[in-house]
């Protein structure tokens, strides 16, 4: 005799029950089982009835689904923005996560999310909503855009160079104080730091500014040979080339390198220190930050840059002889005692005697744009562009003061 089925299951209940649907009683006694039930793939819809718009939520709007819930109400388009209220009636789960979610893409879409009203919402999840729209950051007064015309942005541009200036001549201020002091106070002096920037600054500069400074030499006696030669003139050569590298071409081109290295590594070393906090941590041990950090900087800039670029003059007239001898038949013993009786030392010592003013410029800048760097990695980058542009203009304009004033003075 078959037995009578169970008074809680009817076959047909059994039949019909999908494995996704089938009760579990696992799933009745542990809730960290509920997030595994499937979740519909319709998160919502819009409901245009009674002329009214409302948007029906189900299913799980939890983190787990939040990638999920984005992609489904993107796919309601345009029409989220005629929603007028949302009915939580086939909602299974809701966190702050897919709450917020909710929110942002009806504030997107151009709607208040205070002005919305919840319909057949769980309490507990009403809570939840109520929560995530009190924290959301009030959306600021729109800003018309204002069309500045030619006169107004010049002055703009005028109004900010003029800041940057000041700004520059003020931090040239407070480092000749922490100078000053450091000179009263010499254990107020960073040795290590200091030979830790002359090696970075200097020696492991050496290999660019003696390669690049080769080539320039290369370079300006093969463009110069050509010309002479036309007439027979090949030793001027010499002349020319010593002239132009120890006066001119060295300094500037060997400044130029270091503004892009050294000014550039000041900015983003400062300036990735003030991001993680560095720079405030040595403040409150109530130490100065342009003593500790500024000063050595500057001041192994100062003096290796000098060295630099007697070692940029020595690699371009070399570069110079050998063009000399290999195209213009000038012997390298010709080319050395040309070189005695063309080159005047004052020549030499003028091209040393500017860098340390360019030093300063650059140590200056790249310090003190690192020092200004706001508090988020992007302006990292754009502080060490602005460096390196400001660093190489200030030292082609301080070469032709110095040029102008050296006119003046007849040397």
């Amino acid at each position: 005799m078959p037995r009578p089925p169970h008074p809680s299951r009817s076959p047909q209940t059994s039949r019909n029950c999908s494995p996704e649907t089938r009760p579990s009683r696992r799933a009745t006694f542990d809730p960290h089982r509920a997030v595994a039930v499937k979740t519909p793939v319709e998160f919502c819809r819009i409901d245009s009835g009674d002329g009214a718009t409302v948007l029906m939520l189900q299913g799980l709007w939890q983190i787990a689904q939040a990638d999920r819930i984005a992609i489904a109400l993107g796919k309601l388009g345009k029409t989220v923005g005629e929603v007028q209220s949302i009915d939580g009636k086939g909602l299974g789960a809701m966190d702050t996560a897919g709450a917020l979610v909710l929110l942002s893409r009806l504030r997107a879409a151009g709607i208040d999310p205070g002005t919305i009203a919840l319909v057949n919402f769980d309490p507990s999840h009403t809570r939840i909503v109520e929560v995530v729209r009190s924290r959301l950051p009030s959306p600021g007064p729109a800003q018309a855009s204002q069309a500045f015309g030619l006169a107004a942005r010049t002055g703009q541009i005028a109004s900010n160079l003029g800041m940057t200036l000041l700004g520059h001549v003020d931090f040239l201020g407070r480092v000749v104080f922490e100078l000053a002091r450091a000179l009263r106070q010499p254990a107020l002096l960073r040795p290590r730091e200091f030979m830790s920037q002359l090696g970075q600054t200097g020696v492991t500069a050496i290999p660019v500014v003696a390669l690049v400074t080769f080539l320039i030499g290369v370079v300006f006696a093969y463009l110069l040979g050509l010309q002479a030669e036309q007439y027979g003139a090949n030793v001027f050569v010499v002349d020319g080339t010593a002239l132009g590298m120890t006066r001119e071409f060295a300094p500037i081109i060997v400044a130029v390198i270091v503004a892009g290295r050294s000014g550039a590594a000041f900015t983003a070393q400062l300036g990735t220190m003030k991001l993680t906090e560095e720079i405030d941590a040595i403040r409150t041990l109530g130490l100065s930050a342009d003593q500790v950090l500024v000063l050595p900087r500057i001041a192994a800039l100062m003096i290796t840059l000098p060295l630099l670029v007697f070692i940029g003059d020595v690699a371009g007239l070399l570069g110079a002889m050998v063009i000399g001898q290999t195209m213009l038949d000038i012997t390298p013993h010709t080319f050395l005692d040309r070189l005695h009786t063309a080159l005047d030392p004052k020549h030499v010592v003028i091209g040393l005697g500017k860098a340390p003013f360019f030093a300063l410029v650059i140590g200056i800048i790249g310090c003190r744009m690192g020092i200004s760097v706001e508090r988020d990695t992007r302006s990292i980058g754009i502080n060490t562009t602005s460096t390196v542009v400001q660093s190489i203009v200030a030292v082609i304009i301080l070469d032709a003061i110095f040029a102008v004033i050296f006119q003046q003075l007849g040397w």
